[in-house]
């Protein structure tokens, strides 16, 4: 998630006698029978033709990519994958060289700067937003995929992680990933100090963290200067306090939307991640609010820092490219004095949305059917991109994170992905809010104040 802004444009050659009434619903190509006036359908079609014409193209889902033409815009957060994505589109370069795949992405600006594309009408083709609750957020714009060829290979949990929470159906995205959530660290300095496994709890990852500081090395990198990184940290403890109270993270969550619960009601929340973050502040980074993804990678790379916060398999790639020789662990948050609920996180947070109104939606189609389906695409995920596949597959990752992240979770099990239970506009401003806390300028309580008004306010208010 490195906050910068790539811009990918890959263009082919287009051969005229090869696209010349292709008839695959490609930009500026109307089905045949349709005369197009300005602007739009000719003022002979009906809007119920319309639809129909939608529908045909959609359910057209396997035609032949390479006689498409025409652009595809995908714009989508997570450029910590854009090299793995250029290498997709120079993949499918190959497939449907008519094809030019126009690639942005960017991360700290991306919830606002999607909604204003989305309020000027330049939606594009492909979008991404946190799944789970996001999908009802951005459902009136995206197309439903079931029925797609994708869905013969997409893993279960991930389409269940796609489906309309509200109505518990259809396939409105896909994944580019599932993920582990947890702490990475590197298991060679933990060893040089003395500590023999990693901390279950609170107190154990205190007495840690001294034990680093005292051998001259800095216990974390935090990248608090990411507000995405508080969500990715967070959510343990909010399991944890569900847990505790004996209710689900889900009903923990509806109970801040409906302003019926307070931080302090949770002593999970009220003491102990705010006692985390104090710690990660005092054993962190010199300028922790001026850290971000890159720092963090820097710092763990360079075998500076022994923890890095906030992150996950994500970072791998980049870190042994500092040095290959690390020795990468992986384990959950120490969030209670109960080592039971240190747990790592999975799940599939991220849903990719195809614009149902796409100017070029059976090329869009083509696309994502060839990435899920076809031995290039479904390889892409385990061997360029190196995540948790989100489809069905015996194909085993190399990378160290998800290897401990697998292990982990047949031992122990796994916590709630509870970050999708709330919309990134709320967590943008509860990452904001924590910075502010950070920086000194609001306290503890009033931290908490803000954090319960603006939960009811943003997510609570579309209830």
């Amino acid at each position: 998630m490195k906050k910068k802004l790539v811009s990918v444009i890959l263009c082919a050659a287009m051969t005229g006698a090869l696209l010349a009434g292709c008839g695959s619903g490609t930009a500026g190509t109307e089905p045949a029978g349709t005369e197009t006036a300005e602007g739009g359908a000719s003022a002979e079609e009906t809007p119920a033709e319309e639809e129909t014409v939608a529908a045909e193209s959609a359910d057209a889902g396997t035609e032949e990519p390479s006689l498409d033409s025409g652009e595809i815009y995908m714009f989508i957060s997570s450029p910590e994958y854009a090299d793995a994505i250029n290498t997709l589109i120079e993949e499918y370069a190959e497939v449907a060289p008519g094809v030019t795949i126009n690639y942005e992405t960017t991360q700290n600006d991306y919830p606002t700067l999607l909604k204003a594309k989305i309020n000027s009408g330049e939606i594009p083709d492909i979008f991404s937003s946190t799944s789970g609750k996001e999908i009802d957020t951005y459902k009136e714009y995206s197309f439903d995929l079931t029925g797609q060829p994708l869905m013969e290979t997409i893993a279960p949990s991930v389409a269940d992680a796609m489906k309309s929470p509200s109505e518990g159906t259809g396939c409105y995205g896909i994944a580019i990933k599932g993920n582990y959530f947890g702490i990475v660290y590197n298991k060679e300095i933990f060893e040089e100090v003395g500590i023999a496994a990693f901390p279950q709890t609170t107190g154990e990852m205190e007495a840690a963290c001294e034990k680093l500081s005292a051998a001259g090395y800095t216990p974390f990198t935090t990248g608090f200067a990411e507000w995405w990184v508080f969500k990715h940290c967070a959510q343990s403890f909010f399991d944890a306090a569900a847990e505790n109270a004996g209710i689900s993270a889900a009903e923990l969550v509806a109970r801040f939307e409906r302003g019926e619960a307070k931080m302090a009601d949770y002593p999970e929340l009220y003491e102990n991640w705010f006692d985390f973050i104090d710690l990660a502040v005092k054993y962190g980074d010199a300028k922790p609010l001026e850290t971000d993804l890159a720092g963090e990678e820097s710092a763990f790379g360079s075998g500076k820092a022994a923890m890095v916060l906030g992150q996950g398999a994500w970072i791998e790639s980049d870190v042994l490219a500092i040095d290959s020789g690390l020795q990468i662990g992986f384990d959950g948050y120490p969030v209670t004095d109960q080592a039971e609920q240190c747990k790592v996180i999975s799940g599939s947070d991220q849903a990719l949305h195809v614009n149902k109104d796409s100017a070029n939606l059976q090329a869009v189609l083509n696309f994502i059917n060839w990435w899920y389906t076809s031995d290039e695409g479904k390889a892409w995920f385990t061997d360029v991109a190196g995540v948790v596949s989100p489809i069905k597959s015996d194909a085993e990752a190399t990378f160290a994170i998800i290897q401990q992240g697998d292990a982990l979770s047949a031992e122990e099990g796994t916590n709630t992905l509870e970050i999708c239970l709330s919309t990134d506009s709320w967590h943008q401003t509860f990452g904001e809010i924590m910075q502010a806390y950070i920086a000194g300028t609001a306290d503890k309580d009033a931290t908490c104040a803000a954090i319960e008004k603006k939960w009811q306010e943003i997510d609570g208010a579309a209830q």
